[in-house]
């Protein structure tokens, strides 16, 4: 089930006018990650999902060189990281939730810190206590850069307050 601002503890719109303020929030949220973490990345495309798990995988891995390589095509990545397995998953392509539990998504979602981006797909399948992050994109005429919306519940709640300020 989506998460929704109304049974949340926690909703918070953030701005991120360039890359740099996108790859700080992804290096705040990864010191606070672990296994059984799973952040849904909703938006249109261009909107920055993306480019946010890049910095996020970076940063929780330790490897800012580390190659992050879009997971459109092969459907999810994985990578070694000191606080848990990451997944990147990308559902755009699927038909519906079956498929992302053929990928192994479920278990994962048990076990990994997991990063989905389009999941939308999932349905009834995404976790309840799982942290939305719903990108907006900006409006390229006037460079105002992007925005995301970040909901959870009182667990959130109590994780996000201290570090986003």
């Amino acid at each position: 089930m989506m998460v929704t601002p109304a049974r949340t503890a926690f909703h918070r719109r953030l701005a991120l006018p360039d890359e740099e303020a996108t790859a700080a929030l992804a290096g705040r949220l990864a010191g606070l990650l672990g296994p059984g973490d799973v952040l849904l990345l909703s938006g249109p495309i261009g909107a920055g999902k993306t480019s946010f798990a890049r910095a996020l995988i970076r940063a929780a891995t330790g490897n800012p060189a580390e190659e992050v390589p879009s997971p459109t095509f092969t459907l999810v990545q994985t990578y070694p990281a000191p606080r848990g397995e990451i997944w990147h998953a990308d559902l755009y392509r699927l038909g519906d939730a079956g498929e992302a539990l053929e990928l192994g998504l479920d278990a994962a979602m048990e076990n990994a810190i997991c990063l989905i981006e389009w999941p939308e797909i999932l349905g009834d399948l995404a976790p309840a206590d799982a942290l939305s992050l719903a990108f907006a994109a900006g409006d390229a005429g006037h460079d105002s850069g992007h925005a995301v919306t970040l909901t959870g519940n009182a667990g959130w709640a109590a994780r996000l307050e201290r570090h986003l300020g």
